[in-house]
């Protein structure tokens, strides 16, 4: 279970640097859904499931592909947008 926990995260944002920004979002939902379901109580996994989609959304969204070779667009403090190197 803790490799899977390691695994799925990172192969979600190995593979973010080849796909679209919509794709970007969906590798985002499932591994973001992923992870809140494991860390969750047995109780409350549905719950974690869908506040862990949310943040992979959220995190997909603000750090995402851009145009060029090893380039993503990032996010500051202050929501200003640049591009920079993965």
């Amino acid at each position: 279970m803790n490799k899977l926990l390691f695994i799925a995260p990172v192969a979600a944002l190995a593979l973010a640097g080849c796909q679209t920004a919509n794709q970007n979002a969906a590798a985002g939902a499932v591994a973001g859904g992923v992870l809140g379901a494991a860390i969750s109580s047995k109780e409350d996994r549905l719950a974690g499931a869908a506040l862990g989609a949310a943040a992979g959304v959220a995190a997909s969204t603000l750090i995402g592909t851009a145009p060029g070779n090893n380039k993503c667009y990032y996010r500051d403090s202050r929501g200003q947008r640049f591009i920079a190197a993965c």
